[in-house]
């Protein structure tokens, strides 16, 4: 049943989960950007050199160049990461500067307030990185859904990935662009209005 859960994860977590995290800013407003959740398992994996043992059995993300997820972090300790199968929401949090009166999204499905400790960090071609080891303190589940296999949102999803990389030194802007034109073709062909409005905010934002 939906509720409160709290001190623990509201969904169970494996390999790479996609999700919206906001932390709040000097501004006293609450900053969205996408966080990318690594279940233990998946570390390793990650191109990382394993860390040191810090971030056993936790559930890890990174954050990459000074963003200001990666500032409100150091300042805060803290944010709120929530779960939204909303297409638009998660192309504002990922390609804009999104930012909010209240932490929690009105399309999230459930969200966690999360204690963040920094256990890693390095570099990356030119960009910085920092991996933080998060701790979930209280959780609500607000409605629970029959789980479905969208293409459209899917493809939503992998397009701001590519687009985040563009002008980046070590990708390859061409095969980037291929692989946004695919994308858009899945969403064209399987998308709801909803996720083809996150498309077009996908080429406002990055200039595709």
């Amino acid at each position: 049943m939906p509720g409160d859960r709290s001190g623990e994860w509201p969904v169970e977590l494996a390999g790479v989960t996609e999700s919206v995290v906001t932390t709040l800013g000097p501004n006293d407003r609450w900053n969205a950007a996408a966080l990318g959740l690594f279940a233990p398992e998946t570390r390793d994996g990650d191109g990382g050199d394993g860390g040191d043992g810090e971030a056993e059995g936790r559930i890890t993300a990174r954050t990459w160049g000074n963003t200001r997820t990666r500032r409100n972090l150091h300042r805060r300790g803290e944010g709120y990461v929530q779960f939204t199968r909303d297409p638009v929401d998660f192309v504002e949090a990922a390609l804009s500067i999104h930012e909010l009166e209240d932490p929690v999204l009105d399309s999230a499905n459930a969200w966690v307030r999360v204690t963040v400790e920094r256990i890693d960090r390095g570099t990356s071609g030119e960009t910085d990185w920092e991996e933080w080891a998060l701790t979930p303190v209280e959780s609500t589940v607000v409605e629970e859904t029959v789980p479905t296999i969208d293409r459209g949102f899917a493809a939503v999803v992998e397009a701001t990935v590519a687009a985040s990389r563009l002008g980046v030194p070590e990708y390859d802007e061409a095969v980037l662009r291929e692989r946004l034109e695919y994308f858009a073709s899945v969403v064209d062909r399987a998308g709801d209005p909803r996720e083809r409005e996150a498309l077009e905010r996908i080429r406002e934002y990055s200039g595709w």
